[in-house]
């Protein structure tokens, strides 16, 4: 089996140079849009603004060059496609939401390209911008192709003094072709319908309701009398029975078959309700609840899906061993649930954030042996190429560096830091021991023993076991002192020594070296997986 893939870089790049043709079953995107701009502002023309890079968890589009150079290359393509968005340029003018479209529709191209013929797709999206995309999918796919819209209830309510409130997202399904792989999903039985659907109980307990036995045409072949296990023989219906005397037999045998209490009576079918799949899941998925503030599955990134969602959505439209693409995969809640669900799976993500918090996740869910079954593709493998991220991203590059030791980022926004790039929690006290951490900092420029001096106050302020500088730089001599005077770290569990601060360089960590720490890879206390509860408190990033 191929290993799974995770890319870090621009979606669409990587989709146009790694992505081939018709190779996938399922594409599911979420893309960054900032739904709670003031709507005024969202549809306002702007004038062309210079070019930046988007940053992590900054959820919007802008009409800037890049933009502007998008719109003009899928106009230039021609098609459905261009004629889509040059209407869109008419209605809206050089506005966010045009942006916003100019960036999408390359990328739905190249998702449709990559799909297989009986694949599909689903976009999340919100109603400010559904109605625009699905014109825009409708370019691209085709609107024969269109076979749904989901509407998902996210929130019990919301208060809105302007209007009705907002809890729902929707979902738009589309297809490559015309005979897509769908297995129908099911949801269980309300009470009231049990109740009224369900009526009899078996002596054991087991629920069933009744079925005519009758069918639906005239079957002359099948109308014949039947005699049953106790004794009574019962004339057919009118129209014939639905079964042969073989199969009517085989059901009297395995006592599937209620007798009627008066004679003339017909005899039903027992369809036992723990033997049904439950209601057929519609278009409106109200069970289903967003991620709450205290939900074990919550990592804090700020746009996350709970898993039950890409359960569904997985298992409705990608097949047993099929292939399921997030471009925008965020803390990988796709990748979850594919890996669940035993699909392999593809995940872009333009930030080191992202691709670091999927590792984590993966990590703790499924454990250590997870990290053999994919690969990350994108990120640096020489020092020079780090440098180069440190120069081009300093954030980037420390999001990167915390993932080279497994480290978790300490925030998620730019900011004050007070010291700490990134936490990692370890025992080493048995079952029932204290939680202890080493705290991080990272240096992508010059570095001096005033920042080991600095770690040095940290650590004693958070109370950490350890501490540990990640540099560019080889450490000078007065920086290797100070850190050797801040001494060791006896485990009591371990009974083993190790460095309370240290100093680690990138070429020493692309050369395999890891932080000297008294972590669980050992028989006497193993850290067990948490396949059934994937994420929780240590994966959450401080917000």
């Amino acid at each position: 089996m191929e290993p799974n893939l995770l890319y870090y870089g621009d979606n669409l790049d990587v989709l146009r140079r790694h992505v081939k043709d018709e190779s996938v079953d399922l594409v599911y995107l979420d893309p960054p849009f900032k739904s709670n701009q003031d709507y005024n502002v969202l549809f306002a023309e702007h004038g062309t603004r210079s070019a930046a890079q988007i940053k992590a968890f900054e959820d919007t589009w802008r009409w800037d060059e890049i933009a502007a150079a998008a719109f003009e290359e899928t106009v230039e393509a021609g098609g459905e496609v261009a004629q889509a968005m040059r209407a869109f340029r008419t209605l809206l003018g050089t506005s966010d939401m045009l942006a916003y479209l100019s960036m999408m529709a390359p990328r739905l191209v190249k998702l449709h390209r990559v799909l297989k013929p009986m694949g599909s797709l689903y976009l999340h999206c919100d109603p400010t911008a559904s109605h625009y995309l699905k014109l825009l999918l409708d370019s691209v796919f085709g609107p024969v192709n269109f076979r749904g819209e989901v509407i998902w209830k996210r929130y019990g309510a919301h208060n809105d003094a302007r209007g009705y409130g907002r809890v729902h997202d929707s979902i738009l399904f589309y297809s490559r072709g015309a005979s897509p792989y769908f297995e129908k999903q099911h949801q269980p039985y309300d009470a009231d319908y049990v109740a009224q659907r369900f009526r009899f109980t078996d002596p054991g307990g087991r629920r069933w309701s009744e079925q005519n036995l009758s069918s639906p045409n005239p079957r002359p072949n099948l109308t014949y009398p039947f005699t049953a296990k106790n004794g009574v023989t019962y004339d057919p219906p009118t129209n014939g029975w639905k079964y042969t005397p073989e199969r009517l037999r085989e059901l009297d045998d395995a006592n599937r078959l209620h007798y009627p209490a008066k004679a003339g009576g017909r005899l039903r079918l027992k369809n036992y309700m723990d033997e049904m799949p439950g209601v057929p899941v519609q278009d409106l998925w109200t069970d289903i609840g967003a991620i709450g503030g205290t939900s074990p599955e919550r990592l804090g990134y700020p746009t996350q899906k709970p898993v039950a969602l890409l359960e569904r959505i997985v298992g409705s439209s990608c097949p047993p061993g099929g292939t399921v693409l997030d471009p925008f995969c965020g803390c990988g809640t796709t990748i979850d649930a594919a890996q669940k669900l035993g699909r392999q799976w593809i995940g872009i993500d333009i930030t080191h954030l992202a691709i670091n918090l999927i590792r984590h996740r993966l990590r703790d869910t499924y454990g250590d042996e997870i990290e053999k079954t994919y690969r990350v593709i994108g990120e640096p493998v020489t020092v020079d190429e780090a440098a180069e991220l440190a120069k081009e991203d300093p954030y980037q590059f420390q999001w990167w560096a915390l993932g080279l030791v497994g480290a978790r980022p300490a925030e998620q926004k730019k900011g004050a830091d007070k010291g700490i790039d990134g936490r990692i929690y370890f025992h080493d006290e048995g079952a029932g021991g204290k939680t202890k951490q080493i705290v991080l900092s990272v240096k992508a420029g010059s570095t001096g023993v005033s920042h080991v001096r600095d770690l040095r106050g940290v650590m004693e302020r958070e109370q950490a076991e350890l501490g540990v500088l990640l540099t560019m730089q080889e450490p000078t001599k007065p920086m290797r002192g100070e850190a050797a005077g801040a001494s060791f770290y006896t485990s009591p569990g371990w009974h083993t020594k190790h460095p309370r601060l240290q100093i680690l360089t990138i070429e020493q960590l692309l050369d395999g070296k890891q932080i000297d720490y008294p972590h669980m890879t050992g028989t006497t206390f193993k850290k067990a997986p948490k396949a059934q509860a994937p994420g929780g408190e240590a994966l959450r990033l401080d917000v």
